[in-house]
């Protein structure tokens, strides 16, 4: 298991080095001149040219590859070109904010959609599957726009059982105030596809021989359920959220722009518009990492899971 975990950290060495000189050739040959943009409209070529210096723009290619690696080795990605806060500190002050939206998501849809997905399986082709799947049929083909206005509309404005917008610094007060109604929201969406496609993961493994040996055998299908078909199908599973995680990540940048959450993805989504090159850089290699990770993540579960796995 250690060597093993020991190669896969070596193996992400080049697959982040191959992240890192996409970003750099991508901002380098597409993007805007960040001299350009931080001087304003009606800055002057010597105000352009002092800017160019002072971020080594003005130096070869090279030179300022190695600026970029030295930034991520170290940390320091300088400050923000629109609110002249630094990286790091941006980071850090609203990381916390977006983990207490996301990470309700993921356990919550994690949690439902397996069983859920299991007790449908156990009732193929019965009145509740076959309504089940329409619901999650018709879920799938709304928009989560929709979702979102809706659910505004009827929990916030009409039930006013939750606040539509709002964030404080306390935890607590955030996790029972100001988080539900995005959660709910989000784990309404994630529910149809995920529960549609686990049923589908237990029912591949209800068609396999070793179910009909256990039902042969008399274990009850309690047993050949919790024992057999689940453990078999959390294989593709774990594959499933593995995948899954870094688009919730991504996702709630979305809803942190709804709700008016004082999270990363906001931030991110400002600075796309503000053409805030560090901050861009900074989260798009921080998600490169955070991929490889759960992917790491996800396979060493397998082992977990089901200690037939060779990790090779």
């Amino acid at each position: 298991m250690l060597a093993y975990l020991i190669r896969r950290l070596w193996q992400m060495v080049p697959t982040l080095l191959g992240v890192v000189l996409l970003v750099f050739a991508l901002f380098k040959g597409f993007g805007a001149d960040p001299a350009v943009l931080l001087a304003g409209q009606n800055a002057t070529q010597a105000q352009i040219a002092a800017i160019r210096q002072e971020l080594g723009l003005d130096q070869p290619w090279w030179f300022q590859l190695g600026i970029f690696l030295k930034q991520i080795i170290t940390f320091d990605w300088g400050k923000s070109w629109a609110t002249g806060e630094t990286v790091a500190h941006l980071f850090a002050t609203r990381l916390p904010a977006t983990l207490t939206v996301m990470t309700p998501m993921f356990v919550l849809d994690a949690l439902l959609a397996i069983p859920l997905a299991l007790a449908v399986a156990r009732v193929r082709g019965s009145l509740t599957d076959r309504v089940l799947m329409v619901v999650t049929t018709v879920a799938l083909s709304i928009s989560f726009l929709v979702y979102v206005i809706v659910g505004q509309y009827l929990f916030g404005y009409q039930l006013g059982w939750f606040p539509v917008q709002g964030w404080s610094d306390s935890v607590w007060t955030n996790l029972t105030t100001y988080v539900p109604l995005p959660v709910l929201l989000v784990v309404l969406v994630g529910l149809s596809p995920q529960t549609r496609l686990y049923r589908s993961f237990f029912l591949d493994e209800l068609g396999q021989d070793y179910v009909r040996t256990a039902r042969a055998k008399g274990l009850s299908e309690g047993a050949v359920f919790y024992r057999h078909v689940l453990r078999n199908a959390m294989i593709p599973i774990l594959t499933n959220i593995g995948m899954a995680l870094p688009g919730i990540f991504i996702g709630s940048f979305l809803i942190e722009v709804f709700f008016s959450i004082p999270g990363l993805g906001r931030e991110v989504l400002l600075a796309v518009n503000r053409s805030d090159y560090p901050v861009i850089q900074a989260t798009t290699v921080y998600l490169a990492v955070l991929t490889m990770l759960i992917n790491l993540g996800t396979d060493l579960l397998y082992k977990v899971v089901d200690p037939r796995v060779v990790l090779k």
